[in-house]
């Protein structure tokens, strides 16, 4: 979209990320979950006519990545180049995701520039040798403390996250100072009480740190599939410590001090809450430790489940987005889990429920009243738009719901990161305009409009009737269209096409979204045609 005046040069970019993925297998649908939401959180900003930063990634070092690449017979940079091009890039082009980079821990930029953050802490004294041994999970890259772990019926100790035994490693390792951030943290927390959403995460943590930190392992010693530690080639730096830099190194970090100071920090940090520790104790105190600003906020989403469990690959729950996109559709796909699944909280996911929601929201309310909208001016004034000649207390019923459902919306998802509070304020928007035309009956005002047999005042007063019903609900989907371009941007295109709207007001993308609901944007005389239906009746998905 075109720059606007508060994308100018040297303003601080809105900036939002999401956790970078393993590539030990392709993605399923709870990377895709977390990766739409930041896509449509930004594209929501960049809609505001805000300068925007959007950055995601892949963490390719580690333990775990070395032995699945052991197991498939490849070196770990192949495994990771061919995951990287084969799964993950092409699943985000295929989800409309409008990523502004895409950092991957391997490369140089990113490398370097971890071995100088460290080798800074360490001249700084924030870093010392020492030995450790504990139980490790391999699938967290992670060294458990006793309340994390879960027992089997034979006794053996469990990842609580994996359902899998963890290792029993001593070596000797490099520790930063974590312990002494504690009562830093707990005095962040308490002054910055949105820094961690939602407020159960919040408390999770604040309780964790208060119970007291213990000193952190930075490096290890006994594989050698990551960054060298810069002072001794023995150690490579311990994965978490790695991949939370590249929030850092991908925006300029020791390296392009401009675009450094525009774009950092973040200014919310998108993850899952089985590694909120690490962004909301270990992130923060490792900037702090450095004198860098801290992020905004860390907000933390649910777990998908299917069948009660957590989606993912190790429990075989995992299903590729690709199944349901074929089926639904790629926008019908952005908008379900973020409409059916409060952010924040863990969800379930079914296909009973995906198409339950699709025919009724999408097909029925949705696409229907776009359809039925589009054939009325087309039937009754050859798909030119007419003029509103007197609006009544129905029609004013209308724009104050419009308004309403833009303040609500923009609130709601620009700010609180309730993604699902805003999209059932448009979609009761949308309830009330087919509420609006049901009670205004335009199929029958046409009756007299058209009839040859009334007299002329009589078919002139209902022509004006029916503009003006007509010209109301084309208008209020020109709005939805603009609210709905961020979660739907292909069907909020084709509305918008639809109703003539890009010649007449120009780029969809270039529409403010807080800015929608003023009224009367939609031009009388737009060309109104009736395009391909947005969302097609489904049948019965294949299953098999």
């Amino acid at each position: 979209m075109a720059a606007t005046g508060s994308e100018k040069q040297g303003a601080k970019a809105f900036y939002v990320t999401t956790p970078i993925y393993y590539v030990n297998d392709a993605p399923h649908l709870g990377h895709a979950y977390t990766t739409v939401a930041g896509d449509v959180l930004t594209r929501w900003h960049r809609q505001r006519g805000e300068k925007v930063w959007y950055l995601t990634g892949t963490d390719e070092h580690g333990q775990k990545i070395m032995r699945t690449a052991e197991a498939n017979g490849v070196t770990p940079q192949e495994w990771c180049d061919k995951l990287v091009e084969e799964a993950w890039k092409p699943l985000w082009e295929h989800l409309n995701i409008a990523n502004d980079d895409f950092i991957r821990t391997t490369q140089k930029r990113h490398t370097d520039r971890v071995q100088e953050f460290v080798q800074d802490l360490y001249d700084k004294g924030e870093i010392y040798k020492g030995g450790y041994e504990g139980p490790y999970c391999v699938g967290c890259e992670e060294y458990k403390l006793p309340g994390d772990l879960i027992e089997a019926e034979d006794g053996t100790k469990l990842c609580a996250v994996h359902k899998k035994p963890v290792e029993i490693l001593k070596e000797e390792n490099y520790f930063f100072k974590l312990s002494e951030y504690g009562p830093k943290l707990i005095e962040f927390y308490e002054a910055n009480p949105g820094f961690i959403q939602p407020e159960s995460a919040r408390n999770e943590v604040l309780n964790f740190v208060k119970q007291g930190l213990e000193d952190l392992s930075i490096s290890r010693s006994t594989f050698d599939w990551g960054v060298p530690v810069p002072w001794d080639d023995k150690h490579v730096i311990y994965v978490w410590i790695d991949a939370l830099l590249n929030y850092a190194t991908a925006v300029g970090y020791n390296e392009n001090p401009e675009k450094f100071d525009e774009t950092f920090p973040a200014n919310v940090h998108l993850i899952g809450k089985d590694i909120l520790r690490f962004h909301a104790i270990i992130w923060p105190a490792m900037l702090m430790a450095q004198g860098l600003p801290v992020p905004g906020r860390v907000a933390a989403n649910g777990w998908l489940m299917v069948g009660g469990e957590k989606m993912s690959k190790s429990n075989l729950t995992g299903i590729k987005p690709q199944d349901l996109t074929s089926h639904f559709g790629v926008d019908a796909y952005r908008w379900y889990f973020l409409r059916a699944i409060a952010f924040g909280q863990d969800g379930s996911f079914s296909w009973e429920d995906f198409t339950a929601r699709y025919t009724s929201e999408l097909a029925n309310d949705y696409g229907n009243l776009a359809s039925r909208v589009a054939a009325m001016v087309g039937k009754y004034f050859g798909g030119e738009l007419p003029a509103s000649t007197a609006d009544g207390d129905a029609e004013k019923a209308v724009h104050e719901g419009l308004a309403k459902a833009v303040a609500a919306a923009d609130a709601k998802i620009g700010e609180e990161l309730d993604f699902q509070g805003g999209i059932l304020a448009i979609f009761d928007f949308v309830k009330q305009v087919n509420g609006y035309i049901t009670e205004q009956e335009p199929w029958k005002v046409a009756k007299t409009a058209f009839d040859d047999s009334a007299d002329a005042a009589g078919s002139e007063e209902g022509r004006a009737r029916l503009a003006t019903i007509l010209y109301t609900a084309a208008e209020s989907l020109r709005a939805v269209a603009v609210l709905l371009n961020p979660i739907m941007p292909e069907t909020s295109q084709a509305l918008w096409d639809s109703l003539g709207a890009e010649a007449s007001l120009g780029a969809l993308a270039a529409q403010p979204v807080q800015s929608s609901g003023t009224w009367g944007q939609l031009p009388a005389g737009a060309t109104v045609t009736k395009g391909a239906v947005l969302f097609p009746r489904l049948e019965d998905p294949k299953k098999d």
